[in-house]
């Protein structure tokens, strides 16, 4: 007769937008999303249950979001993230959200990327020049040039597309870009891996169109993206007792 490994309490998560890229796009689709979120996970919509996808149940999650959108500034995020990961209680899942551009699709990104931030911010500023990158005190010296998330991404678009409709386009990518949106995901990965830390955070790319049905779906999505991140690791954790469970009945 097996057991289950006991589940926290509670399952925090943190969730991030940017502001205003540019004339282009005075409305970030991607602070409005964040913006939008319940401060809990809630239950699963009534044609949910069956899915072959579902996990039988999920502890309490809380969302946390930060409480404004992060200016589209190379230093700005440099200073903040740290902030992220010195809280008395760590959040268990860190999402950043970005904007893809006009793009249909909405992606999950597999890495972060240190070198290669050509392009000036909102503000006309670069970063990290070659000089920079050979001072002794470059807070990225000696640092993988990338660094890969630790959720397991196949296995949560897998659960995330059995959460959402087949008419939704939701796909893994494996380049952020070398802007703003890789540049956070970058820091936050950089952040967990100098404190020796599970690196579970991952980058939402989603559409520029901030429309009210837009960020509706985005909404919907970025909660179905959430669940099936906790269920993954629901999953992960449980698999070990599996195997002693199926062991001991050899």
């Amino acid at each position: 007769m097996g057991s289950q490994i006991a589940e926290p309490e509670e399952i925090t998560v943190l969730v991030t937008g940017f502001g205003p890229f540019r004339e282009q796009y005075p409305t970030n689709p991607s602070w409005e999303i964040a913006n939008s979120l319940p401060s809990h996970l809630p239950p699963l919509r009534a044609k949910d249950p069956n899915s072959r996808h579902a996990a039988a149940l999920l502890p309490n999650v809380r969302i946390s979001v930060h409480p404004e959108p992060i200016r589209v500034n190379y230093q700005v995020v440099r200073s903040l993230v740290p902030s992220f990961y010195d809280t008395p209680r760590p959040f268990d899942v860190v999402i950043h959200i970005g904007m893809a551009g006009p793009r249909p699709f909405y992606s999950i990104e597999r890495r972060g990327h240190r070198d290669g931030y050509k392009h000036p911010d909102v503000d006309g500023e670069i970063i990290d020049s070659d000089e920079d990158c050979q001072k002794d005190d470059w807070p990225w010296r000696g640092l993988p040039e990338e660094i890969e998330t630790e959720l397991h991404l196949d296995q949560v678009l897998s659960l995330w597309q059995g959460h959402s409709s087949e008419y939704d386009d939701l796909r893994i990518s494996e380049d952020a870009g070398h802007y703003l949106c890789d540049f956070i995901y970058y820091s936050s990965l950089s952040e967990l891996w100098k404190q020796q830390r599970p690196r579970k955070t991952v980058f939402l790319h989603v559409p520029a169109d901030a429309s009210p049905s837009s960020v509706e779906r985005g909404r919907d999505l970025t909660l179905n993206l959430i669940r099936s991140i906790v269920e993954s690791e629901i999953i992960a954790k449980n698999k070990p007792m599996e195997s002693r469970v199926g062991d001991e009945e050899l």
